[in-house]
C-alpha cells in the first residue's frame, strides 16, 4: 500500500505539472488573443481616420478643380476679348490707310491745278498726323473737308493706341493667371498622388485586417483544443483522486492520515506556485502599465510649441494646431479648407488682427525684419511657383505652420530639405 500511495503521489505531481503547463500555453493563448484584438481595434481605428482623410481630400479636390474650371473660362473670355480688340485694330488700320489715300490723292490734284510748292513741302515733310495738321493750319492753304479728314484720321490713330495699351494690359492679366492657373494644377497634381496613396493604404490597412481574423480563428480554435485538454485531464485527476480516497480508507487512520498530509502539501505546492505565477504576471503588468505610461508623456512633450510672444499673436500662432491635416483648398480662408494667405488671415483673424488674404498684399504688411532677428508670429515666405508664392507662420526652432499644397495645414522645416530651397530670407513683422 505506501509503493501504491507513493505511486500516486507521484502520479498527483506530474498531474499538477501538466496542468500548469496547460494553464500556462492558455495563458499564453489568451494573451495572443488579447493582441491580436488590440491590434483589430487600431486597425479600425486606422480606417477611419484614412477614411475621414480621402473623404477630405476628394472635397479639396473637387473645390480646386471647380476653380481651374473657371479660371481657364476666364482665360477664354480674356483670349476672346483680345481677338476683338484686335480686330477693332485691324479696322481703324483700314479706315486709317483710306484716308491717307485719299489725302494723298487731294494733295497730288492740288499739286496739279498750280497749288504752291511751298504747301507740298510743309504736307510732305510732316514726321505725324498732328504735325500735318499744325502745318496745314498754318499756311491755311487746306480745304475744310481736308482739315476734318485729317482730324478723322488723328482720332483714329489715338483710338488705336488706346486699344493697344488695353490688349497689353488684357495679356499682362491674362499672363498673371496663367502663372496662378500653374500653381493650382500643381496642387491638384499633389492631392491627387495623396489620394492615391491613402487608397492604397486603406487597401493594404484591409488586407492586414483580413489576415489578422483568419490568424483569430486560428488561436481561437487552439484555445478551444487546449481548454478541452485541460477539463479532460482534471476530469481524470478528480477520479484518480477518489480512488485514492478510497482505498485510503481501508487503511488504518495512521495511515490515512499521513495520506492526507501529503496530499495538503502538494495542494499548497500547487497554491504557491499559481500564487508566485500570479504575482509574476502582476508585476510585468505594472511595469509595462508605467512604461507605456513614460512613453505617452515623453510623446506629449516632444509636440509641445515654442513659446510665443503674448496677446494677439499668441493666439494667432496656435489657432492652427487643432486643424493640423486640414486638407489644402484653393481660396480656402476657414477650417474645412485653407490655403496658404488663407490660413494667415484666419489665424490672425482668431486673436483680433485683421490682414488680408492673399500672398500678395500679405508681402507688403507690418515691417520687413531681418531673419536673424526672427521671432515667433512672424510671416514667413518662400519662392515657389513665383516669388513670395507661399506663406506661413514662424512658430521657432527653425519651423512654420502653414497650408501647403502636399500636407494640409502642418508644421514644416524651413532650415533643410525643400522649404531651406524655397526660402529667401523675406520675414515680416505684425504687431
Amino acid at each position: 500500500m505506501f509503493v501504491n500511495n507513493t505511486v500516486q503521489a507521484e502520479a498527483t505531481v506530474d498531474l499538477q505539472n501538466k496542468q500548469s503547463e496547460i494553464q500556462s500555453k492558455r495563458s499564453a493563448v489568451q494573451a495572443n488573443l488579447s493582441e491580436a484584438e488590440s491590434k483589430i481595434v487600431e486597425v479600425m481605428v486606422d480606417l477611419k481616420k484614412l477614411n475621414k482623410k480621402i473623404e477630405q481630400v476628394d472635397h479639396a479636390l473637387k473645390q480646386n478643380q471647380e476653380k481651374m474650371n473657371e479660371t481657364k473660362s476666364e482665360i477664354e473670355d480674356k483670349k476672346a476679348g483680345i481677338k476683338a480688340l484686335e480686330d477693332e485694330i485691324k479696322d481703324l488700320e483700314k479706315e486709317i490707310e483710306a484716308r491717307y489715300e485719299i489725302l494723298k490723292e487731294r494733295i497730288v490734284s492740288y499739286q496739279k491745278s498750280g497749288g504752291d510748292i511751298g504747301y507740298m513741302d510743309v504736307i510732305f515733310g510732316s514726321k505725324s498726323f498732328g504735325e500735318l495738321i499744325s502745318r496745314v493750319t498754318a499756311v491755311n492753304k487746306i480745304t475744310n473737308a481736308d482739315a476734318e479728314l485729317m482730324k478723322e484720321q488723328e482720332k483714329a490713330k489715338n483710338e488705336v493706341e488706346d486699344k493697344q495699351e488695353k490688349v497689353e494690359g488684357k495679356l499682362t492679366a491674362l499672363q498673371d493667371i496663367k502663372v496662378e492657373l500653374e500653381g493650382m494644377e500643381e496642387t491638384i497634381l499633389v492631392q491627387k498622388e495623396q489620394n492615391g496613396e491613402a487608397k492604397d493604404e486603406l487597401k493594404n490597412k484591409k488586407q492586414d485586417l483580413e489576415v489578422m481574423k483568419d490568424e483569430l480563428e486560428i488561436k481561437d480554435s487552439s484555445l478551444a483544443v487546449i481548454e478541452a485538454e485541460v477539463n479532460q485531464n482534471i476530469a481524470q485527476k478528480n477520479i484518480e483522486r477518489e480512488r485514492a480516497t478510497a482505498a485510503a480508507e481501508e487503511e488504518t487512520e495512521t495511515v490515512s492520515s499521513n495520506d492526507d498530509d501529503s496530499s495538503n502539501l502538494a495542494t499548497l505546492g500547487s497554491e504557491s506556485s499559481d500564487a508566485s505565477s500570479n504575482s509574476n504576471s502582476d508585476e510585468k503588468s505594472t511595469t509595462s502599465k508605467s512604461s507605456n505610461d513614460t512613453k505617452k508623456q515623453e510623446a506629449k512633450s516632444s509636440t509641445s510649441v515654442a513659446k510665443a510672444p503674448g496677446g494677439g499673436i499668441a493666439t494667432a500662432i496656435n489657432a492652427g494646431y487643432p486643424h493640423l491635416g486640414t486638407p489644402y483648398v484653393w481660396n480656402g480662408e476657414s477650417p474645412s479648407g485653407f490655403d496658404c494667405s488663407g490660413f494667415i488671415a484666419w489665424a490672425f483673424r482668431q486673436g483680433g488682427i485683421s490682414l488680408p488674404s492673399s500672398t500678395s498684399a500679405l508681402q507688403n504688411v507690418g515691417q520687413k525684419v531681418s531673419y536673424s532677428d526672427i521671432q515667433p508670429g512672424d510671416l514667413v515666405f518662400f519662392n515657389t511657383y513665383k516669388t513670395n508664392g507661399h506663406i506661413g507662420i514662424y512658430v521657432g526652432g527653425g519651423k512654420f505652420i502653414g497650408a501647403q499644397n502636399s500636407t494640409g495645414l502642418a508644421v514644416a522645416d524651413m532650415t533643410s530639405g525643400y522649404w531651406d530651397s524655397k526660402f529667401a530670407g523675406h520675414v515680416r513683422r505684425v504687431r
